[in-house]
């Protein structure tokens, strides 16, 4: 089984096949669900969007898993497994509702923007991981750019500060939940057993938030559409490679390479929703291109 970065000697780097560059690919995916969900019916509730989302590919990642899912569930980690599965419901309800309150741009700089923050904190207090100065360096010049693609600022409403407390829950709630399969994906098992076994707890619980929200999603051709575009592609496959990439990838650096996901949805935004850039936005996308090359090349 090969290291995971968190175990590599000092001196080795981390290989960029197949950690980092399935972990690119996998954000790269996930770029594509805000313009997806502008496909939704206009009843939809965010709530209901992330429920599926995650509820159904929750589902699909444990019917590709198989029995080797239900191996790790009988394997006695238990603890961990719960911990992640709560992390995989916390994460998308926080994460849309985030955007519904605060705004796309805001939401999605906070949520992603935290999340290499509380990595890293998460690294050093439980496994007593040192970064180093090339990681400071790559994050703190991803969330700048993302400052700049959302044109940096946003006003103090009620609305807004709930929006970005949420959103920290969100980039809370996606960093436990990486950190949590990396860590029983060391311990033998596979990716996609670990995935598998972990979302598919968690998708028990969000289908039945879906239940509860998801009558204008799912009962229009569209939202159907929606649904299920969202849960095989950005969910399902996307982190089938997510799952890949972790096992060579530590969670400080795949959380930051997944800053890639708001560039590609700028882009996408600009090609196929019609919107406009700046040249700020486009300053931030190419600061982030540079911070994603030395956290993928960091030693």
């Amino acid at each position: 089984m090969s290291h995971n970065l968190l175990d590599a000697p000092a001196r080795v780097r981390t290989p960029f096949l197949p950690g980092p560059l399935l972990v690119l690919l996998a954000s790269a995916l996930w770029g594509t669900t805000g313009t997806a969900a502008s496909f939704a019916p206009a009843g939809a509730s965010p709530l209901s969007i992330g429920a599926a989302t995650m509820g159904f590919g929750g589902l699909l990642l444990l019917a590709i898993a198989g029995r080797s899912a239900f191996a790790v569930l009988r394997s006695g980690k238990l603890g961990l497994l719960l911990l992640g599965a709560l992390a995989v419901v916390v994460y998308p309800l926080a994460f849309y509702s985030s955007m519904a309150l605060a705004g796309v741009a805001v939401g999605t700089v906070v949520t992603l923007g935290s999340a290499p923050v509380f990595a890293a904190v998460l690294e050093r207090v439980v496994d007593g991981v040192r970064l180093d100065g090339r990681w400071a360096v790559s994050a703190a010049l991803a969330v700048l750019g993302l400052l700049l693609i959302t044109g940096g600022g946003w006003s103090a409403s009620t609305s807004t500060v709930l929006g970005a407390l949420l959103g920290l829950l969100g980039g809370a709630g996606y960093v436990v939940y990486s950190w949590s399969a990396s860590r029983v994906m060391r311990r033998g098992f596979g990716s996609r057993a670990v995935m598998g076994a972990m979302f598919g707890a968690g998708a028990l619980v969000l289908l039945v938030v879906l239940a509860f929200t998801g009558g204008p999603l799912l009962s229009s051709p569209s939202g159907l559409l929606v649904a299920g575009y969202l849960a095989v592609i950005p969910m399902g496959l996307a982190y089938v490679l997510f799952g890949a990439g972790l096992r060579h990838t530590s969670t400080s650096v795949a959380t930051t390479l997944s800053l890639l996901e708001p560039v590609i949805a700028a882009v996408l935004g600009v090609l196929v929703v019609g919107e406009r850039l700046g040249v700020g936005a486009w300053c931030g996308m190419a600061l982030i291109g540079v911070g994603l090359v030395l956290v993928s090349t960091r030693r």
